[in-house]
């Protein structure tokens, strides 16, 4: 197991357990976490035949952890967003529009990555394009998942959904996904490239890979 994945795996082990104590609402806290059940397993089951790169398990560690701490208090009572919202006089905590931002950048990485390692893109233009689709129709599903709960479980879902009394909240949350999406695809594709080529030499016959 990479070396990366195993500070992952503790990273999320223990935040799980601290999110989990005493969270504002259970039903909210299992909800907000369902997610790992999802991504953890993938991550265990494919590190052996493709491993990712240190570069984004840490952004995938960086994304589950900020989940947790939404969950433990609901991402519209998160301590850090109440603390910007006195510093910057906002109007609403936004601590669930960074967690959507995060949710924009993280996940282009990833597609970025398996992109370009499967050779699935010819050309440079069409690679950020097609990073950014995949961000935008993840994003989107993310929504309708949180509509499916709203319709499903009525009030309970309300501080699942987080929306603070905003009727746009849903269109906000894709736009700061979006945001994210192009900060990563402009801010870190050489950093990215280097990792992705230091990741397929190491798996290269006669240097441990497979």
């Amino acid at each position: 197991m990479p070396p990366a994945l195993k500070w992952l795996n503790g990273a999320v082990l223990i935040g799980v357990v601290a999110s989990g104590l005493a969270p504002y609402d259970r039903i909210t806290w299992l909800l907000e976490i369902s997610p790992l059940f999802v991504v953890m397993p993938l991550l265990w089951y494919s590190h052996s035949r493709f491993p990712l790169t240190p570069m984004l398990y840490a952004g995938i560690g960086l994304q589950m952890l900020g989940l947790l701490v939404g969950a433990a208090y609901t991402f519209p009572r998160v301590p850090l967003g109440e603390w910007l919202v006195a510093w910057f006089d906002l109007s609403r905590n936004p601590y669930d529009r960074i967690g959507h931002f995060v949710q924009g950048f993280v996940p282009a990485m990833a597609a970025r990555e398996i992109l370009v390692r499967g050779r699935h893109v010819r050309g440079a233009r069409m690679l950020p394009f097609l990073s950014v689709c995949v961000v935008m129709t993840f994003s989107a599903t993310y929504e309708l998942v949180e509509w499916i709960a709203a319709v499903t479980l009525g009030e309970d879902a309300e501080d699942f959904l987080g929306m603070q009394g905003d009727p746009w909240d849903a269109q906000a949350d894709m736009l700061c996904a979006f945001a994210g999406a192009i900060v990563m695809l402009v801010w870190l594709p050489r950093r990215h490239d280097a990792q992705i080529r230091m990741l397929l030499r190491a798996q290269e016959p006669g240097r441990g890979g497979r």
